[in-house]
């Protein structure tokens, strides 16, 4: 199997990876690649609240109006209000310090239109790696669907699954993001679980579910054992190791 094209995109705070399976160059793929790094950047200039003069961080300083920033930001609250409701308010973007904080799924939601600008690249398969949320389509030149590893949230030298992926996953813990996970329904910045996985066919859903599990634990595991077509691993603070039923894991 020949090595996967890949192209690097530093924005977000992060490593944006793509990369492409069974794709030869072209002019239509370095279309689609500058089309797929301007949707990360202007994710990045609308949402980032590290951007002081971002319309995100204006609006939580209550300088502008909802109807004075771009329209992706009332789809994006949208979308974080049913989340919201989804998950029991263990995923909560208005109850962070601040003002109402969408960070906790714009990496996804940005990742995922990343992908879809690719749609038409001429590719066996096609990976975006955002930090850990990974969005694809396909499978590598061979055919075989993709595996995705999960680390070890205490030694990420090594992994404690693989799973087969064909859609979307999100990872969230603080080796992710640090200590910067917010418990909602106690205001304290805590986690449950050391690590979370969440696999599904969006990774906007994920990443949300992501950031819910690990704070919520037990809750919202079950939240999502009842739900359509996503499913998570959990590792706990002992290390122990939760799936839920039909989480693709693979055995080697």
């Amino acid at each position: 199997m020949r090595v996967p094209t890949r192209h690097l995109i530093e924005v977000m705070g992060t490593v944006v990876t793509v990369d492409f399976f069974g794709s030869e160059a072209s002019e239509e793929r370095d279309e689609a690649l500058a089309n797929a790094e301007a949707v990360l950047r202007e994710a990045d200039r609308v949402f980032s609240t590290w951007k002081p003069d971002s319309p995100v961080s204006r609006l939580r300083r209550g300088e502008v109006s909802l109807s004075q920033v771009p329209s992706e930001v009332a789809d994006v609250l949208g979308e974080c209000r049913r989340l919201k409701d989804l998950t029991k308010g263990w995923f909560d973007p208005w109850a962070l310090p601040g003002g109402v904080d969408p960070t906790g799924l714009v990496k996804g939601w940005a990742t995922q239109r990343c992908l879809r600008a690719l749609d038409h690249v001429d590719a066996t398969g096609v990976i975006v790696n955002a930090g850990g949320d990974i969005a694809l389509r396909g499978t590598d030149e061979d055919g075989t669907p993709f595996r995705v590893g999960i680390t070890n949230p205490s030694d990420e030298l090594t992994l404690i699954a693989a799973v087969e992926v064909n859609s979307a996953i999100a990872t969230s813990g603080e080796s992710q993001r640090g200590a910067h996970l917010f418990d909602t329904r106690h205001g304290t910045f805590r986690t449950a679980l050391a690590s979370a996985s969440v696999v599904g066919p969006d990774l906007t859903v994920c990443d949300a579910l992501a950031t819910a599990l690990v704070v919520g634990g037990d809750e919202v595991m079950d939240i999502i054992h009842r739900l359509d077509d996503y499913y998570a691993l959990s590792v706990d603070r002992n290390g122990d190791v939760r799936a839920n039923p039909g989480f693709p894991l693979v055995s080697e």
